[in-house]
């Protein structure tokens, strides 16, 4: 009874409260005062549950649902995430402690017969519950995939049973071991969970098919279209600017609220995901003019590269990047252009600050040319300082200029830049200082000096090999 009286009050009074508490901290305009009161609740919450019998962990869980209904979600999201990351890493070091590999393999016929028995409950539970709720086959077959493995609140549960002795420790182990698999196969479920349901949902089969036919008749009243694979702010700017030049387009989006609001509006966008052979062959791909990737995600934009290389060789396509990282790849994988961002913002930086200084617009507009012709050689890499965050190691091992002063004694004094040899760390050198004038792009013949400055470009792997061949030699 106190548990159900408490759990009421939280959940029906706390949001109010909660609204009202974060408004007042807020109002403060203190990062720390805001952190403890985010701890404050959490602890609090957690405290209250034990007093009534309950875990500490469903507070703490309580906490979260209730911060989450108010507008601070997404700040308190953003300073939680080293507390988060830290403890669900712990958390998870604890999970792997508990398990007893010898116990496991002993009884893995019952560790396989409750992994079948979890995956299968959990997925008729979800599929049942959303079928209930008025969902079709397809999209119950969906979620029901997504959550039949076992989640994180599950160990918690399992945790406090084993505190308890509600479970023998054999029973305990087979568990759990189960559940771990079941995590383990998360990601393989969800791979192919796609063509599960096209295959054993019907509806799901159809509506696929009567996408593909719309976007067919659609691409059959047009010719010399272009198709634009991504409806977002950028796809949508350039459909702008094409039908102002009256130049067909037909737009793909998976995002079906997107697609139903520009369709309503009379726009030319259909539902459809640009990485599938199929769809491009609807979209008219044999027909068009041109293609544009107008979303930022190589991986997919080299999927859709090589179903056009395949279906229509001849056909050019422009793809959007966030950075100069990938130009090569993607112009092997076929992409007539790449237009990266940030090179792109820097270069229309650049042109602004020119023709405010008296740059003439000429000279201005021929420099722009010149950078875009060399493939954005001249501004391939950048000097990486401390407060560039690198958030993943694909980031990490991107090209980066590097400069090194060449003292007396140096290896590389007195050797030319072709005798370097330093394509075979693939680094480059861009540019050599001497005596305050910087040359570019100098040539394999120059022979570099005492006080001379190199600036290098490559990955940071081959800019230390180059760095010992140029001082040590």
């Amino acid at each position: 009874m106190k548990a159900v009286v408490l759990l009421a009050i939280l959940l029906f009074f706390g949001q109010r409260m909660m609204r009202w508490l974060f408004n007042l901290v807020a109002a403060q305009k203190s990062s720390e005062l805001f952190v403890l009161t985010v701890l404050l609740v959490t602890l609090g919450l957690a405290w209250l549950t034990g007093l009534a019998g309950l875990s500490l962990a469903l507070g703490a869980f309580v906490a979260g649902i209730l911060i989450s209904e108010t507008e601070y979600r997404y700040q308190v999201d953003d300073y939680i995430k080293p507390f988060r990351d830290v403890l669900l890493g712990l958390f998870f070091v604890t999970i792997g402690m508990m398990l007893d590999l010898t116990a496991v393999g002993r009884n893995f016929l019952w560790v396989a017969a409750v992994l079948v028995l979890l995956l299968g409950a959990k997925f008729g539970l979800v599929f049942g519950l959303s079928r209930f709720v008025g969902n079709n086959n397809g999209v119950s077959l969906r979620t029901a995939l997504a959550l039949a493995s076992g989640g994180e609140f599950g160990f918690v549960l399992l945790s406090q049973a084993g505190g308890l002795a509600l479970l023998s420790p054999v029973v305990q182990q087979v568990v759990l071991a189960a559940m771990v698999l079941s995590m383990f196969a998360a990601p393989f479920i969800l791979m192919h969970s796609d063509r599960i349901a096209l295959y054993f949902s019907e509806a799901e089969f159809m509506q696929r098919a009567m996408a593909l036919t719309q976007l067919s008749v659609r691409s059959m009243a047009v010719q010399g279209h272009v198709i634009i694979c991504g409806y977002g702010r950028s796809g949508q700017n350039l459909a702008r600017l094409l039908a102002q030049e009256s130049i067909p387009i037909i737009g793909l989006d998976v995002d079906p609220e997107r697609v139903r609001q520009a369709a309503a509006a009379g726009e030319s966008v259909v539902f459809g995901d640009a990485g599938r052979r199929e769809v491009l062959v609807a979209a008219g791909v044999a027909r068009a003019a041109g293609l544009v990737v107008s979303f930022a995600d190589v991986p997919a934009a080299l999927k859709i590269l090589n179903h056009v290389r395949d279906l229509r060789p001849d056909l050019p396509v422009i793809v959007r990047t966030i950075d100069d990282a990938d130009i090569d790849r993607l112009k092997e994988a076929g992409a007539a252009e790449i237009v990266p961002e940030l090179v792109e913002g820097s270069l229309m930086l650049a042109a602004h600050a020119m023709l405010l200084l008296g740059v003439p617009l000429s000279r201005v507009l021929h420099k722009l040319r010149a950078v875009r012709s060399e493939r954005y050689q001249l501004m391939r890499g950048f000097f990486h300082g401390a407060t560039d965050e690198e958030e993943d190691l694909e980031e990490a091992a991107q090209p980066r200029l590097y400069s090194i002063m060449l003292e007396e004694g140096a290896a590389a004094v007195g050797t030319t830049i072709g005798e370097l040899n330093l394509a075979k760390w693939k680094v480059d050198i861009t540019a050599v200082r001497r005596r305050n004038i910087r040359g570019v792009n100098p040539g394999p013949e120059v022979t570099l000096e005492v006080g001379d400055v190199v600036v290098l470009l490559g990955r940071p792997e081959g800019l230390a090999a180059a760095e010992m061949r140029l001082l040590q030699g």
